[in-house]
């Protein structure tokens, strides 16, 4: 009955939204007055939590986490975020400051809400995403329904080898933490007119950080950690990727993942004009790009390359059968990246208490890892830098092994535990 009821309610969630999505896409004038009211429809609020419990995640400010919830009971709670709505007394928390590493020494900064305002920020994102879908352009990858950063590679690739010769490597500086509320309820109510939703959404904007010092209003930004923050930041980019389509698509081919931006151009002076166009948008969306990491880059001899999405992308020269020289794009794991996984590794293995583990273990913790590493970066063209990695691992498991029996000689009988290894099943990223 249990699974039943499941498929029956994510059975309602995709038939509203696709006449949701339909609704728009027949429609880009059409404005949307009556969505608030789907926000808690109990399916929405069902597969929300649903989506939510997914994601799994440390709590907010309240300390709650997923298991506190299932113990205080999710009907109870659903219930409780239901007659919220309904009756306009929902008021969400401010978020919980926390810090990840970027891998360059900096941290980024985090804003992660209590469950119960995952949860509703997910209701709205389920009503709100088939909307927006409808007017998404197709330059944009990420965090989209059926779009991915494989495909945004992909793409990029193709441009590449499309005898485009310069690139436009986009950063803008502190994209998150500068988006501008007005301007973006502005971009948000170009679709919604539905005051209760356009307030619903205010409300998160404007829900303040609490941090080890006390509370902070935030009158500026969108904190990365929000189920909502994703859709809100790409309906703010749109307006790009809009202005793109309609003047700047001459110039070359822009391939946008969230606020990670490329543009593949034929010509040095189209690349310029490039910056120049971009600048101007940004100008509009009081953004700034990062002076120091925007920058053109030449892809004509192979003597320069650019970073995207953890991918290193270069012209390598070849040489067909008749002995003529060609190039093509090689995209391979970035130096960033290929610290981040030997750093993964080492903290995998090198710590002292994986002294007392076994090496089953050890490689049925490190499996998953390998195999999301090997599914994203696994291309051909990079076989030859994920054999690095591959080597590493190898290294590190021989460290352990001779440190769990004292032998001094840490990279001693590497080959008999490269045996072990094999014979544990420890998968490999290239090849």
């Amino acid at each position: 009955m249990n699974a039943q009821k499941a498929n029956n309610t994510i059975g309602k969630v995709r038939q509203l939204q696709r006449k949701l999505y339909q609704s728009a896409k027949l429609n880009s004038k059409r404005k949307f007055h009556a969505l608030y009211d789907k926000v808690y429809r109990r399916d929405i609020l069902e597969e929300s939590w649903k989506r939510v419990r997914a994601s799994g995640g440390r709590g907010g400010i309240d300390g709650k986490s997923i298991s506190d919830i299932e113990a205080y009971g999710v009907g109870k709670l659903l219930a409780e975020i239901e007659t919220e709505l309904k009756n306009g007394k929902y008021r969400p928390q401010p978020v919980r400051r926390a810090y990840i590493s970027k891998g360059n020494g900096k941290m980024r900064l985090l804003g992660i809400p209590v469950i119960k305002d995952r949860i509703v920020q997910m209701a709205a994102k389920l009503v709100l995403e088939p909307v927006y879908e409808a007017d998404f352009k197709d330059v944009s990858y990420g965090f989209r329904p059926k779009r991915s950063a494989r495909q945004a590679l992909e793409a990029v690739r193709k441009a590449c080898n499309g005898r485009n010769w310069w690139v436009v490597d986009v950063d803008i500086q502190s994209y998150f933490d500068t988006i501008n509320h007005d301007k973006l309820m502005l971009l948000v109510g170009m679709r919604i007119s539905d005051r209760r939703m356009l307030k619903l959404i205010r409300q998160w904007l404007k829900a303040g950080v609490m941090t080890e010092t006390g509370y902070t209003g935030t009158d500026i930004g969108s904190p990365q950690g929000g189920v909502i923050s994703p859709l809100l930041s790409n309906i703010y980019l749109n307006y790009l990727d809009t202005r793109w389509a309609r003047e700047g698509s001459h110039l070359g081919t822009l391939v946008r993942y969230a606020d990670d931006i490329v543009v593949i151009c034929r010509t040095k002076k189209e690349a310029n004009h490039t910056i120049n166009f971009i600048k101007a948008v940004m100008k509009r969306l009081e953004l700034k790009l990062n002076p120091e990491k925007t920058k053109l880059v030449s892809m004509w001899d192979g003597k320069e390359g650019f970073d995207f999405l953890g991918m290193h992308h270069r012209r390598i020269s070849g040489f067909t059968r008749e002995g003529i020289r060609y190039y093509t794009t090689y995209q391979f794991p970035s130096n960033k990246a290929m610290k981040k996984m030997r750093l993964r590794v080492k903290e995998a293995i090198g710590k002292r208490s994986a002294l007392k583990r076994s090496l089953p273990e050890l490689v049925k913790e490190l499996n998953p890892i390998l195999r999301g590493w090997r599914n994203y970066y696994g291309l051909k063209t990079a076989w030859g830098w994920l054999a690095k990695v591959d080597w590493y691992i190898h290294k590190r498991f021989t460290i352990w092994y001779n440190k769990k029996r004292k032998n001094r000689r840490h990279l001693a009988e590497i080959t008999k535990v490269r045996g072990f290894l094999m014979a544990e099943g420890l998968l490999r990223l290239a090849g």
